[in-house]
């Protein structure tokens, strides 16, 4: 078990989600179809509203539309990064400190974006309709998302959920042929990892959890043995 979880998990369940890191940088090699069938199936049996199973995946590798998509991805990144670098401190304070984590941050995320038109797989989650837009409507296609990842890191993939579509979704729309009513959800990045999974840091399970009203944690939120920790960000500095 990662971290030395001192639990029961014999399915495995719990030491998969708690080492399925956000990957970025992928090796320069195609996701084979059984791969994909087998994530996509994992998403496919997530939850939705009234089981109504409304959510759709558009799944994109290789041809000319897929060299499109992820043309128009990379450009809509772009925009929206170059605006996220400046608003929230990466071109100052702790972000001009080579060795801060924010500035790592920062590396990492340029290099994703560079690489976002050779990604080996572009997957878009969407949502069909049934009435005017909600703020719950989310719930009925990201838990298929985190399936999707799980699966991923499964078979030895890996993958992040952005929302980079957002700058270019008319012209996705478009292009992908994707009916009115249809809510692109998100944009998936999907290959072999260049790196590797690992256990996630996140703050203390005691940030999280309140025992029965707000700010009282309970004497049982407690971390696993070996459990490291990060702070939530990014800061403004």
């Amino acid at each position: 078990m990662s971290d030395n979880m001192p639990m029961s998990d014999s399915a495995g369940i719990l030491d998969a989600i708690a080492t399925t890191r956000s990957i970025r940088r992928y090796l320069d090699e195609p996701v084979p179809d059984d791969v994909l069938r087998d994530i996509c199936f994992a998403a496919s049996r997530a939850p939705s509203g009234s089981n109504r199973q409304n959510f759709r995946m558009i799944v994109l590798t290789d041809g000319p539309d897929a060299a499109a998509a992820k043309q128009l991805v990379a450009a809509a990144a772009h925009e929206l990064w170059t605006t996220k670098r400046r608003t929230d401190g990466y071109e100052s304070g702790s972000g001009i400190d080579d060795k801060s984590p924010k500035a790592r941050m920062a590396r990492s995320m340029d290099t994703y974006i560079e690489n976002l038109p050779t990604v080996p797989a572009l997957i878009f989650p969407c949502l069909i309709r049934h009435r005017a837009p909600t703020p719950t409507e989310g719930a009925s296609v990201y838990p298929a998302m985190q399936n999707l990842l799980l699966a991923a890191r499964a078979r030895g993939y890996g993958g992040v959920v952005t929302m980079w579509h957002m700058a270019a979704e008319k012209q996705l729309t478009e292009l992908l042929k994707i009916p009115e009513g249809v809510f692109v959800a998100a944009t998936v990045t999907l290959g072999k990892p260049a790196g590797t999974h690992g256990p996630v840091r996140r703050q203390p399970l005691a940030h999280f959890i309140y025992d029965g009203t707000w700010g009282n944690s309970p004497h049982w939120a407690t971390d696993p043995p070996g459990t490291r920790y990060t702070n939530a960000g990014p800061t403004k500095n």
